[in-house]
């Protein structure tokens, strides 16, 4: 098994909270894990199977949480240690950020709800486990192919990765964005 992009889930929950005051919004806690569920998937997806946070997200009545970050977390922000975030990792959270932070926590739940690694997990018994491989495989461009009627909620990959600016020769600003091969199977 590869490592974890960031050592604890911890780094992942705090740079939300910090992107969030720093957007001037307050984040709710279940908020926070429906982002960071989303963080997990679409990281995942983009870096062909890797995990994000060393993270088991388990399906509850309320939605996805990571139980460790969530039972932490209850009586406010812990007082932990953390690294800062790597440039890869840092771009996908920041893309998941721009495409969910300004939604709901209602709208999120609804549309969570309705993708099936979280249902076929809740389907299992609440606490059921929502596997890594079940959120690439519907979050990625099989999972949509799949099942188109659920799949236009979940947007594609492509569509969450903000596209990364850069500059030409020129010093004049250029969208970019990483290279991905189609998967064999």
């Amino acid at each position: 098994m590869r490592a974890t992009a960031v050592d604890s889930s911890f780094e992942v929950a705090f740079w939300f909270l910090d992107r969030a005051v720093e957007d001037g919004e307050y984040l709710q806690p279940q908020k926070l894990q429906r982002l960071m569920y989303l963080a997990q998937a679409y990281f995942g997806v983009l870096q062909h199977g890797a995990k994000l946070m060393p993270a088991t997200f388990v399906a509850r009545d309320e939605g996805p949480i990571e139980p460790t970050v969530f039972k932490a977390m209850a009586r406010g922000r812990p007082a932990i240690d953390i690294k800062p975030i790597d440039e890869v990792p840092r771009h996908v959270l920041d893309s998941v950020w721009r495409q969910f932070g300004a939604h709901s926590i209602d709208y999120l739940d609804k549309l969570i709800k309705r993708h099936p690694p979280y249902a076929d997990a809740l389907a299992a018994g609440v606490g059921g486990e929502i596997s890594l491989e079940a959120m690439i495989e519907f979050y990625g461009t099989q999972g949509a192919s799949r099942r188109p009627a659920v799949a236009q909620d979940a947007p594609s990959a492509s569509k969450v990765l903000r596209p990364k600016v850069m500059r030409n020769h020129s010093g004049k600003p250029v969208s970019a964005t990483r290279w991905m091969p189609k998967r064999v199977d």
